[in-house]
Parts: C-alpha cells; structure tokens; sequence
C-alpha cells in the first residue's frame, strides 16, 4: 500500500466517525423532548451503519456511512398528567435513548476518530522525510 492510499483510507475513517460522533449529539440534545400534543411520539433514537466502499481510482476499501437509521425500540413512559404531552391516561412517551449507551458510542466514535488521525500524522510525516531525503 503506498502513502497516498493510506491518507485515503484515514480520511475516510474520519469523515465517517464524525458524522457518528454528529447523531450521538443530536441523540444526547433530544434525550428529554416529547411529542408535539398528547399521545404522539417524542423523538426516535438514530443509529448509524457503516459499509465498505470501494474506491476504484485508488484501488482500496473505504469505510463510509451506509445510512442513518432509527431505533425500533419502544419508548419509555412516564406518568405525568398534568403534561402537555400526556395522553388519554395520564403518561407521557419519552424517546428511546439511553444516555449510557450514548456516551459509549461517544467514546468509540472518539477513538476511532483519534486512531484514523493519529496514521493520518504519521503517514504525512512519513512523506515528508521522503520529500527531504529526495532532496
């Protein structure tokens, strides 16, 4: 593998993990919204897949994000009948997101970003003592 598809390969990585690092976000801000009037559904936790992509020019698989989808798991429900949000019954739908489990996807995406950057300095540094040896 030469240096230019190893720059390639971290780019990548990075671009893909950020859009991650981006729907954990939005997953954390929307923890405690509800439907907009009574009985209807609060926000729905994304997720997001990865997939291979190949890059015919370069000649190497690419990570890339495949699709951001939704969590099918059912939402929580709060007793609170005095809320706007509240139904018939008195409870409130609450979204579907774990705050635990979004921090751990914090984390990871984190790493991943760190690691792809981390042979993104060292491939760059790679070239440029190539650069000042051919000089």
């Amino acid at each position: 593998m030469d240096l230019d598809q190893a720059l390639r390969i971290s780019a990548a990585g990075m671009q893909a993990q950020s859009l991650r690092l981006r729907v954990v976000a939005e997953n954390i801000a929307n923890r405690d919204s509800t439907g907009q009037s009574p009985g209807a559904d609060p926000y729905r936790r994304k997720t997001v897949t990865f997939a291979n992509r190949v890059d015919r020019a370069a000649g190497v698989e690419l990570v890339r994000v495949d699709r951001v989808g939704t969590d099918p798991s059912g939402f929580r429900q709060d007793y609170e009948p005095g809320h706007p949000a509240a139904d018939a019954e008195g409870y409130v739908k609450r979204p579907n997101i774990d705050s635990l489990v979004e921090v751990m996807d914090m984390r990871e995406a984190q790493r991943s970003y760190s690691a792809n950057l981390s042979v993104l300095e060292t491939t760059r540094g790679m070239l440029t003592r190539t650069i000042e040896a051919l000089r």
